[in-house]
């Protein structure tokens, strides 16, 4: 075992256990909440890939929508690809150009498209994954996966199925400059949080992004799982 696994390993056994999490959209593998599954296991929480012809959601090929309950007070939403079949490696990364989401609030969460990088080079067809793995305020790592199917006729879920509950809110990280961190976000609204705020998050859980660190009380734990959720 590699040293910084062996170490988040350790740190996560001290933690209390911590909340999970549900995919509606895309539709995922399984119930992970169900026996034998456990959404500590990386990738997919031991959950295989389904039938691929009953079990697939057609997906935009610039970007879908995600609808995801949530149960903690906050997390970090990071999201990975893989393309083919029977994925059980994620390594295109979909959190560049400030796309972590910082979430806050037990409930409902929707994004009604979210943006896909232009150089994927993805086809009317593709089969792919995503696995999306969420770091709390324990730092735990907690993993699901969805299988989808890129496709030019796929649509995006209409605004009036796609908000956000009461108390739940949203930031892309962005770059932070000079101790100053600015983001994009959505407080219980719909769409793709085009409105531009500055925010000041506290510092219960350490975050990286593009243009430095911050550490809280539990950053380190916080770092560690991110970058193992990263596949760094």
């Amino acid at each position: 075992m590699q040293p910084l696994t062996l170490l988040l390993a350790l740190a996560i056994n001290l933690l209390p256990i911590s909340a999970h999490f549900q995919i509606n959209t895309p539709q995922w593998r399984d119930n992970s909440f169900n026996t034998p599954f456990s959404q500590y296991l990386y990738p997919c929480a031991g959950v295989p890939e389904g039938d691929p012809a009953t079990n697939r959601t057609l997906w935009p090929l610039t970007g879908g929508s995600l609808n995801i309950d949530f149960h903690h007070p906050f997390t970090y939403v990071f999201i990975n690809l893989g393309v083919g079949t029977n994925v059980t490696n994620f390594n295109i990364s979909l959190n560049a150009n400030a796309k972590i989401i910082n979430e806050t609030g037990n409930g409902t969460f929707c994004l009604e498209k979210f943006e896909l990088p232009a150089d994927l080079g993805l086809t009317d067809g593709m089969m792919a994954s995503l696995q999306i793995s969420t770091v709390g305020p324990t730092g735990a790592a907690l993993y699901n996966c969805a299988d989808i199917q890129f496709s030019s006729n796929a649509s995006l879920l209409p605004a009036s199925s796609c908000s956000n509950d009461t108390g739940v809110s949203w930031t892309y990280l962005n770059e932070e400059v000079n101790g100053s961190t600015t983001s994009t976000s959505s407080a219980n609204a719909t769409g793709t949080g085009a409105a531009s705020s500055e925010t000041s998050k506290s510092a219960a859980v350490g975050m990286y992004v593009h243009g430095g660190m911050n550490w809280g009380v539990t950053g380190l734990v916080g770092l560690l799982a991110g970058v193992v959720a990263l596949g760094l």
